[in-house]
Order: structure tokens, then sequence, then C-alpha cells
């Protein structure tokens, strides 16, 4: 039986599904991580790992070769791992995305140069390396300004900012917290007006367009998606025709990606293009809506198994979250048996699990809970997660 490696993992989402999707296949999965036991599914659905400093694409490059045996497919759920992926696997021979383009495009900074080179619409930004420097581009720019980090993901540590001193604040913490990635600079960006959507991509194809439902400001946490988003033909096409014009001038045109769009007066604009599957359960939510699973997808074209995109449903799906709003430990959850009975509700679960403490990061890593539904039309869809989210309530003891 041939290896199937996962370059690290999600915590949370689709990580344990690239596992049993590589299974069903016919494959043997192995994780390869600094500590597998950070991954809880990895002991609990008996697979195979391997303890690897996963920072090192020649150490990881080592172990794959120690295997002994074929290997199949290397790639990664964790964007944060899928350069060093891709690098392994070309020095493998294996199927994989230019480890160039993934590395230039997961710099936030570069990635808008090219953007920007290639005259696709995006935001105002600039790239700063401290504090100051980013006030110094935000008076540039001018405010409200969004402040990130140049190589970071789900919106961890991602701030609107109105005045200088926030922005000294946001970066700061971006540049000097040991809870993220370090850092080489943070990215200070026009703040982008409209709703805000994403068009899910896989190679050259657009599968669909989601539209995101945000948090409170001044972050950015992501509490919901609607599949397919309730935009006209028209804006739709839009929309698909942006990102993939996005994709082709960072050379991405490979496996899934994950393209997040605001749509304003002036149409849809680039707010940053992701090369990989989206987060959020949005591949659950897509496979409710269209039959399309694109954790399969992934996991067979990196194993040079291609399958053609086809849905077999015309559906909607929708997918709310239940999200901490103070910190302590997690004592559970009332109310799922509730929500999963609502009518339409496909799915309802933990994302946290009781016992964990909960600390507030404003970013997906708030997330306890999720309700995902599915109908005919998506205002049914929504009306249904909503529904099934009214039923849960968080209890969180200091």
């Amino acid at each position: 039986m041939s290896w199937f490696v996962l370059v690290e993992s999600n915590t949370t989402g689709s990580g344990r599904l690239f596992c049993a999707r590589a299974r069903e296949m016919g494959l043997r999965p192995v994780v390869l991580a600094r500590d597998p036991a950070r991954y809880p599914y990895v002991a609990a659905d008996g697979l195979d790992s391997r303890q690897v400093d996963t920072a090192d694409p020649a150490l990881v490059l080592a172990a794959c070769r120690r295997l002994g045996a074929e290997i199949a497919g290397v790639t990664s759920s964790s964007e944060y791992h899928i350069a060093t992926a891709a690098e392994v696997a070309a020095r493998l021979g294996l199927p994989h995305p230019d480890p160039g383009a993934i590395r230039a495009c997961r710099d936030k900074a570069v990635q808008r140069a090219v953007l920007r080179e290639a005259g696709v619409p995006s935001a105002a930004f600039a790239p700063a390396r401290t504090p100051a420097t980013a006030v110094e581009a935000a008076r540039r720019i001018g405010f409200p300004v969004v402040v990130k980090p140049v190589a970071g993901s789900g919106s961890v540590a991602t701030r609107l900012c109105q005045d200088e001193a926030e922005v000294a604040a946001a970066a700061d913490h971006v540049l000097n917290t040991d809870g993220l990635p370090p850092q080489s600079a943070v990215m200070v960006e026009e703040y982008l007006r409209g709703a805000e959507y994403s068009v899910e991509t896989f190679d050259d194809q657009v599968v669909g367009v989601t539209r995101k439902h945000l948090g409170a400001e001044p972050y950015f946490v992501e509490v919901g998606h609607d599949f397919p988003a309730p935009l006209d033909p028209a804006a739709r096409a839009a929309a698909g025709e942006l990102a993939h014009t996005a994709l082709k001038a960072l050379e991405l045109c490979w496996g899934p990606a994950h393209v997040e769009i605001r749509y304003g007066a002036a149409g849809p604009r680039i707010v940053e293009v992701n090369p990989r599957l989206a987060g959020g359960m949005i591949p659950r939510m897509v496979e409710e809506a269209t039959g399309i699973d694109l954790v399969r997808h992934t996991v067979a074209k990196a194993a040079g198994r291609d399958e053609p995109l086809r849905a077999t449903r015309e559906r909607a799906a929708a997918i709310r979250f239940l999200v901490a709003g103070e910190e302590g430990t997690l004592a559970g959850v009332d109310g799922l048996e509730e929500a999963r009975a609502v009518p339409g509700v496909v799915e309802a679960g933990l994302i946290r699990q009781p016992g964990q403490y909960v600390v507030l990061r404003r970013s997906f890593q708030d997330r306890l809970c999720h309700v995902i539904a599915a109908a005919r039309t998506g205002p049914a869809a929504a009306q249904a997660a909503t529904t099934g989210l009214q039923a849960l309530k968080a209890h969180i003891t200091r």
C-alpha cells in the first residue's frame, strides 16, 4: 500500500478529512509533524505519524525517504506548510504546485506586488517592519486601514485601525507576540468597503462563490458562510473572472485555491489569494450544496489521480459558528441535539472540547461549535443554520 504524506495538519476543520479520503482511495496516510499529539484525530483514527521538524524541508524530505515504501503523494492541509509539501513533492517527482509560486503568494507583500503589476484590482498596501513605519504607511494610505501579518491565516492578528495609536499597537502585536509564527513585517492595507465573498476554485475551474459573514469590527472573525452566494449571475461571473485573473498572475492554477474579495460600488476587488482549500468548513458546505468533495479532489490531485469535478446536486448550504465571548474553561455546550433536530440541519458539532481553556484570539480560533444546513434555497438554508445555532449555549467558567 502506498503512503500518502501529510505535512502537519489543521487542528480543526479538514485535516482529518484528508486522511480519511486517502484511506478511501486505498492509500496509507501518514502525518509528519513536530508534535503529532497536537492532532488528537491521529491517535483516535489509528493513523501513522512521524515526529519531524517540519520547518526544514530537507528533514521532511529525509523522513519521506525513510518510509521505506512507495509514496503516492505529499501535501498539507495547513497553509503554513503547503510550500514545504510542494517542495518535497517536487524533489520526489510527485505531482505538485509550483513551490516558488506558493511561497510568493504566502508573502502578502509579494502577492500584492504581483497583482498590482498585473493590473488586478486590489487594495493599496505597504509592508512595514516596525510600528513606526506602519504608522507612516497608514498616513500615506489614509485611515481607516487594516493591519495584518505578512504571512498569516484565519484572520489571526488582523485588525481594522482608525488612527495612528491603533496602527502602532496592532503592528507591535503582530511583530512581538509569541503566539504567532515569526513575522518579518506587517501589512498595512487600504480598508476595502463592501460585502465580503470568496471564490472557491480548483485548477482553472471556478467551483462557486461563498458569501462571508463577519463578526464585529475591529476584527474580521468569520462567523458564518452561505453557498452559493446570493449574487446575480453577472456579479457571480465577475467575481469568478477576477479570481481566475489573480490566480493566473500568481501562477497558481493547480489544485485548490480560496480567493477572498470585497464587492463594493466599484465592483469586486481582491482582499487576498490563498493557495489552498478554504477553511471554515467551506468544503463541507460546498459538498452539501453541489456534491463536489473538494478534499477528495485535492488528495486525488496530489496522488496523481485527477478526477473531473462534476456537480451531482443543485441546492444551497449555510454554516454558522458559535464564537466564544469570554475567556475561561469550556465546561460544556448545551443544545447540540436540539440543533441537529432542526429541519435542514445536516451537521452540528463541537470545534473545541469540554475541558479546553479558551483564550480570545479574535480569529477563527474563537469558534466553539458549528451548524451546517442545506436546503433548496439560500434563505432556507441560512434560516435553518441560524435556528440551529440559536439552540446552542456554551458554558465557560473562569
